[in-house]
């Protein structure tokens, strides 16, 4: 039987060119290069189009705050560890505390608009963009439109994107682990 194939994260050496300097680039930026991020790496295609895709997600719609509500409820849905950990740490640093990082991943927070924006994520993640009804209207009652809509799904789609990276390397988390 063949021993099943790891995929480690790559050093800097490991990657071609264009990675390299992105992972320059983040370097300067965060003071360090993920471990998801250096894995998706591997492709330097992958990671540029998804940094600007991610990057660009859901701006002009929502605050970093509504962001990142969102980027949890369904990285929670999804069962991503990493992204647990991550977006709650980046979370925290907009001025959410522990336990409100856990009410955003469960979709219990009382604030309407994150309570709205977190239960439509594990919704759309759960139902692959089926949701319910009355949480499609309670998105619009929240005051947002069809352009919020589309943005929504944006930032939907980029954390799936290193929800699903994470599903299939299990590279080792390098930050601070959630636990509940």
């Amino acid at each position: 039987m063949k021993d099943v194939t790891k995929i480690t994260v790559p050093s800097r050496t490991d990657v071609n060119e264009k990675s390299q300097q992105i992972f320059d680039q983040m370097e300067s930026q965060l003071g360090m290069v993920p471990n998801l991020y250096a894995t998706i790496g591997y492709s330097s295609n992958a990671l540029e189009n998804f940094l600007s895709f991610s990057g660009n997600a859901g701006k002009g719609s929502f605050t970093n705050k509504e962001i990142e509500a969102i980027k949890l409820a369904v990285s929670q849905a999804n069962g991503c560890v990493y992204c647990q950990s991550a977006h709650s740490a980046i979370a925290k640093s907009h001025g959410f505390s522990d336990e409100e990082t856990v009410q955003l991943r469960n979709a219990t927070i009382a604030d309407p608009k994150l309570k709205v924006l977190t239960t439509m994520a594990k919704q759309v993640a759960e139902k692959a963009g089926y949701i319910d009804a009355d949480v499609r209207e309670a998105f619009f009652d929240q005051d947002y439109d069809a352009k919020a809509m589309m943005d929504f799904l944006a930032v939907v789609t980029a954390i799936t994107f290193t929800n699903y990276a994470y599903a299939l390397t299990k590279v080792d988390v390098d930050f601070p682990l959630v636990t509940n």
